[in-house]
């Protein structure tokens, strides 16, 4: 398929290499054009200087952004992707945003007779790279039946959760339970060591019972190690809260965990954490 892949951060830049890999033809665009130059060169790909060009005859356009504000000026904007999109294409905003822009998004896709599809992803860095992320997706059944097996290519599992916004949904709540696994872990982990544990053998045993966790295999150790580089900054954590507990404004919906977790996050981006990943939370324990 002729495909668009606009925003090369940690993420996008390895799901495009992954569409390429898979022997599709992919053009890219970051605004940074150094960076889809640099991509272009290592996979073979073509780049273009603008998110229209990227997107002209592609019968997918893919977005990975950083966030709602991104969203609407990659996509929306001048010479966004819509100026360049055909009737009958399709974008996937793999952006972490609010449902609000997704349906935005969508309804402005609608009006050009583009689908639009809302697939925020999870799984980090590791994940993008290893092409095993977990997607969420919201939208329509048609587009999703057409993108689903293009986005297989870097995710192992690709769910369509309902109507437009539901992707973006589905993606608080994932973040909410991470902000409070993460801080668990912390004060367990904390706990053991200064009750004289060793604290690595902990998470061997416990890992094994019920307070298992992705968190705990893939961080537990890091965080003992004081080690807080693995991808996922805590300034967007910080901004995926954020609009977890403005949907929870709407909904009404109770998060006094999620904000006690956050003003947390705000206390490590004040110790210069900003660009360590969320597992850092264990550093306000270790120096209290």
């Amino acid at each position: 398929m002729k495909l668009a892949f606009l925003g090369l951060g940690v993420m996008g830049y390895p799901m495009a290499g992954h569409l390429k890999k898979a022997g599709h033809d992919v053009t890219v665009y970051n605004r940074t054009s150094a960076k889809a130059k640099a991509w272009a060169a290592e996979h073979g790909g073509s780049f273009k200087e603008t998110a229209a060009d990227a997107a002209q005859g592609a019968e997918i356009v893919f977005m990975c952004v950083g966030n709602d504000d991104d969203v609407r000026a990659v996509a929306t904007g001048p010479k966004g992707a819509f100026e360049g999109m055909r009737k009958g294409a399709i974008l996937a905003d793999h952006t972490t945003a609010s449902a609000e822009v997704a349906r935005e998004l969508h309804a402005i896709g609608r009006g050009k007779g583009i689908g639009v599809l809302d697939a925020p992803v999870s799984g980090g860095q590791a994940g993008a790279v290893n092409g095993k992320l977990t997607i969420m997706v919201g939208g329509d059944a048609e587009p999703f039946k057409v993108a689903e097996p293009v986005m297989a290519h870097y995710g192992r599992a690709v769910t369509l959760m309902g109507p437009s916004g539901s992707g973006q949904l589905t993606k608080m709540v994932n973040q909410i339970c991470i902000a409070g696994l993460v801080q668990a872990l912390s004060e367990g982990l904390n706990f053991a060591v200064r009750a004289g544990l060793d604290g690595k053998r902990v998470i061997d045993v416990i890992s094994k019972g019920a307070a298992q966790s992705w968190q705990m295999e893939n961080r537990g150790t890091t965080m003992l190690e004081g080690k807080f580089d693995f991808g996922f900054a805590i300034d967007w954590m910080r901004k995926d809260l954020a609009i977890c507990m403005a949907e929870a404004r709407r909904n009404g919906a109770s998060l006094p965990v999620t904000a006690v977790v956050d003003q947390f996050y705000a206390r490590v981006q004040e110790r210069g954490g900003r660009r360590w990943d969320t597992s850092a939370l264990i550093h306000l324990l270790q120096k209290a």
